[in-house]
């Protein structure tokens, strides 16, 4: 490969003498996925089933947090959820009505494993867990601040400061010490904290990140994708509401509002990429999102073709809604194997374009002579797009027409997606038509903005927070704006 191929793909030595690669993928990084439960009795199973089914939000660690209603037991560790919970036993430990879990694919901290979730504490109010899914932008200088006043940090992670404001805060209650706490911070969040008998969950004042309260039979189940619900048959209550705050103890539920209201923000590249299309996201159902998004993308961008093909599986739903709008057939033009894990060894012998031909094939039988709109969700750096375009046209496609279901990525996410720095995307600094002729396209079109955000049923574009395609972000991240925690440590 050459050095632009494996820009941002980490490799090591395999002892063949292959390279061993992370698979190829240029799409913004799925960010963490929380799940929740309180008062069944088998609470840590029903958590390890729905991080299976949110495993998608997150690849590289794993971890459950379980009470009894003394003590607090974890399992955690780096890998996918099988790999984490490889043994019977290891689920059977951790004993308990109550737990939460967490899959992570990291945003901020390094990816090693003292930085995996759930991080569990012990302080003078007793042990408390937390899972979280999103960013904390302040973060660096409440750490300062608080390593200033005599604080140790285990982690890298912005969680961590999170339970070192939890355990200095002086207000009695634990649902008022976690509100404290998130009131000292700046950033996006959907939250859950497990002490020995209670479970709290929470969201930032913008509903930025997505998480949902379910019933299944006599417990409450927490999670950030109703598809984790429906794996388990769990009945969607409602979402957890921006900038509340949900209590769920022997007492039952009930919930505040600790913090200034605000304008909802929701994270339109759930819809557009990172949610299961069978979840509810915001309400909304993401594949009647993604279908719509297809529709209005052939509204916008009609060119004369013979059929439609989908980068599998990212734009599906897209694919789906333009064929259907269009008229043209919709064809799996290109097969993806699900089953190559997360790396693989690349041979000797040198294969153009391996890292994306061993995750994609095309079928020459369907594409051959074939004028073909090619749909997919986003271009982050150009380089998959590029290649994947050319697979098309190595199967004897006469003409690829690239849509794409999303406006241009011009700007990165502080609020817990990992994405490239700025310069690294592509329409930061190329023109559409730069764009086009960079990947090899005949003609490149994007989905609008005013389309995108009435796809997600947003026709004033004032619910979701757009700033990867705009560069407004929704909370600014200054330093200057942290809070002053603790003036005399500052002063010392």
């Amino acid at each position: 490969m050459q050095a632009e191929e494996t820009q941002g793909v980490d490799t090591r030595t395999a002892e063949d003498g292959g390279v061993l690669r992370h698979i190829e993928d240029d799409h913004f990084k799925d960010q963490c996925g929380i799940f929740g439960v309180f008062g069944h009795p088998e609470a840590s199973n029903l958590t390890y089933l729905g991080l299976y089914a949110l495993q998608h939000r997150g690849q590289e660690s794993a971890g459950i947090v379980s009470s009894d209603g003394e003590a607090l037991k974890t399992v955690r560790g780096m890998g996918l959820v099988s790999e984490v919970f490889d043994r019977e036993e290891s689920i059977s430990s951790l004993t308990g009505p109550y737990a939460i879990g967490h899959v992570r694919y990291s945003t901020t901290g390094e990816s090693a494993e003292r930085n995996v979730q759930p991080i569990l504490i012990g302080c003078q109010r007793g042990e408390i867990a937390v899972a979280h899914n999103g960013n904390i932008v302040n973060a660096d200088v409440l750490r300062g601040q608080l390593e200033a006043a005599g604080s140790i940090f285990q982690s890298s992670s912005d969680t961590e400061v999170l339970l070192h404001l939890y355990a200095r805060a002086r207000i009695g209650p634990v649902e008022d010490a976690v509100a404290s706490s998130l009131l000292k911070v700046r950033g996006a969040y959907s939250i859950l904290f497990l002490t020995q008998d209670s479970l709290i969950a929470a969201r930032d004042p913008m509903g930025i990140r997505p998480l949902a309260l379910g019933r299944l039979g006599d417990a409450y189940v927490l999670s950030s994708e109703t598809c984790a619900f429906d794996l388990i048959e769990a009945e969607y209550v409602r979402d957890v509401a921006p900038g509340e705050v949900v209590v769920i103890d022997q007492d039952g539920l009930r919930s505040f509002f600790p913090f200034p209201k605000d304008l909802a923000r929701h994270c339109v590249f759930e819809h557009v990429y990172f949610a299961r299309p069978d979840s509810r996201v915001f309400g909304r159902s993401v594949l009647g999102s993604r279908l719509e998004m297809g529709r209005r993308l052939a509204r916008e961008s009609s060119v004369p073709a013979d059929i439609v093909v989908p980068v599998p599986d990212s734009g599906i739903g897209a694919a789906l809604g333009y064929a259907e709008e269009s008229g043209l057939p919709y064809v799996m033009g290109l097969v993806r194997n699900h089953y190559i894990g997360r790396t693989f060894i690349e041979p000797k012998q040198k294969v153009r374009s391996f890292g994306v031909r061993i995750k994609l094939n095309p079928v020459r039988e369907v594409l051959e002579g074939k004028r073909v709109i090619l749909i997919d969700d986003s271009i982050v750096r150009g380089t998959t797009s590029r290649k994947i375009v050319d697979l098309i046209r190595s199967a004897g496609a006469s003409e690829v027409h690239l849509r794409i279901s999303s406006p241009p990525t011009t700007h990165p996410c502080h609020y817990g997606i990992d994405t490239p720095r700025r310069s690294e995307l592509i329409a930061s600094s190329q023109s559409v038509e730069q764009i086009r002729t960079n990947v090899g396209a005949d003609s490149l079109s994007y989905l609008s903005q005013g389309g995108l955000t009435a796809s997600v049923g947003d026709s004033h574009g004032t619910r979701h927070c757009t700033a990867c395609f705009t560069g407004k972000y929704a909370i600014p991240v200054r330093e200057e704006e942290a809070i002053e925690l603790f003036p005399l440590a500052a002063r010392g």
